[in-house]
């Protein structure tokens, strides 16, 4: 049976942001929506006790002006351009339209007025009227979901390559990505950490065999099911809901029906402040080991099997609760939702990790009850149809105060070419089913 539970937790509180084959920049797909001012309307609450709603107000908030960069030194704009900030945050953001792969997520630098978009194999930086002011090409791995660390000022993405068995956290810095086709390598302006703990899951020989079969989802291999890493994103360390900051990092999981250690969502917490001494430039011809040796925190959310896991993940500080975005998954016995939330609010406690080959006990997180409720599975989700679901999570950046930029992703076509696009849409939460996010409507 399942049944329908309220609002996320109350509405959410206040957050940091949530993002493979060699590059070729197009062209910008067009302006962002006028930055008018956008009047916040209140969500429908529930009786799920609320820690507030969204005309509570907040930091942030769509009536307070942005701060406009004027220099190159504040902007990594060169000298004379313009950068485009509009004193009240748009309704939406575009994009652009490129040939490259889709769009996998986004981050906001919202002090200087920046987005950033992962292509796959291309990252765009536009202002907050949708014109880019620079670019990054060349990546031939998968570039994933991104984060913005508000701390020193850098982009965060996952990176994988999965031939090479590597997979890294990217640190892209943003000041210096101030001109269109900025290689990857040549240029200095990303660095990379690596991370041990998911090599050593992605490899494991689970069947004993001998044979490590690569990257395929049709084996017993890989611990947990890990294909690798998608969702990142700054936040406190789980359990403590004014704690350390930390950077979380989930898994990537494979789609597999015939087994059964694979139904939860592996995150790993890192504290990066000395993360500087392992930092190496991105070199992929001969990709480094560089890295811290343990992780600050292993942790697992049983949702049931997700197709690749979180796609998008994004710590919300207004509710203190976390957003996980997924592919539907397609296991018979569960409901798929493709949204979840983590209860910022619980502890995490140590359990057994269902499932598993050999009796194992982990730190487990618990879900929020929130959305639908599949009694059977005991999982809470929202199934979010359309470009929050079915057809993939694309990017989610919360904006501390209830509402959300949920990138819409799609495709033109450029003279016979095929481009990929991405919209940033401002959302409010809503929490209710199926899609628990609504469009805010500009004014008119």
């Amino acid at each position: 049976m399942r049944r329908l539970k309220g609002h996320f937790g109350g509405l959410w509180k206040t957050a940091t942001t949530a993002l493979a084959c060699t590059a070729v920049v197009g062209t910008a797909g067009g302006a962002a929506a006028a930055a008018a001012p956008v009047p916040v309307p209140a969500p429908t609450l529930v009786s799920t006790p609320a820690l507030g709603s969204v005309s509570t107000p907040a930091l942030g908030s769509v009536s307070t002006p942005a701060l406009a960069p004027s220099s190159a030194a504040r902007t990594g704009a060169p000298d004379g351009q313009q950068v485009g900030v509009p004193r009240r945050l748009p309704s939406s953001v575009d994009g652009g339209a490129w040939q490259s792969g889709h769009v996998q997520g986004m981050a906001i630098d919202r002090r200087k007025g920046f987005l950033y978009f992962s292509f796959t194999n291309l990252l765009v930086k536009t202002d907050l009227t949708g014109r880019p002011v620079g670019s990054v090409t060349g990546f031939t791995g998968h570039l994933g979901d991104l984060d913005f660390n508000a701390r020193d000022g850098r982009v965060y993405g996952s990176l994988e390559y999965k031939a090479a068995k590597s997979f890294y956290i990217a640190i892209l810095d943003g000041d210096r990505i101030n001109r269109m086709g900025m290689d990857a390598q040549a240029t200095g302006v990303v660095s990379t950490v690596y991370l041990k703990e998911v090599v050593r899951d992605f490899t494991a020989d689970m069947n004993g065999d001998g044979v490590f079969d690569g990257d395929t989802g049709n084996t017993p291999d890989h611990r947990y099911g890990c294909s690798g890493i998608d969702g990142v994103a700054f936040g406190p360390e789980f359990g403590r809901k004014h704690g350390k900051q930390r950077l979380t990092v989930a898994y990537g999981v494979y789609a597999n029906t015939a087994r059964t250690d694979n139904d939860h969502q592996v995150l790993l917490q890192y504290d990066i402040g000395r993360w500087r001494k392992y930092e190496r430039p991105l070199t992929e011809a001969a990709p480094h080991t560089s890295g811290p040796a343990r992780v600050g925190g292993k942790y697992f959310a049983y949702t049931g099997n997700t197709t690749y896991g979180v796609q998008n993940l994004e710590f919300d500080g207004y509710s203190g609760n976390w957003l996980l975005a997924a592919y539907k998954g397609t296991k018979p016995g569960f409901p798929n939702y493709t949204v979840f939330a983590l209860d910022g609010a619980k502890k995490p406690v140590r359990g057994p990790v269902r499932g598993q080959q050999r009796p194992e006990r982990g730190l487990l997180l618990p879900l929020l009850r929130g959305g639908l409720h599949d009694a059977p599975t005991g999982t809470y989700g929202w199934p979010a149809p359309g470009q929050y679901g079915q057809y993939g999570q694309y990017g989610l950046v919360s904006l501390d105060d209830g509402r959300f930029y949920v990138t819409r992703s799609g495709t033109v076509q450029d003279g016979g070419v095929t481009k990929q696009t991405a919209t940033a849409v401002l959302n409010t939460w809503t929490g209710r089913t199926p899609s628990p996010f609504s469009p805010v409507v500009p004014a008119l």
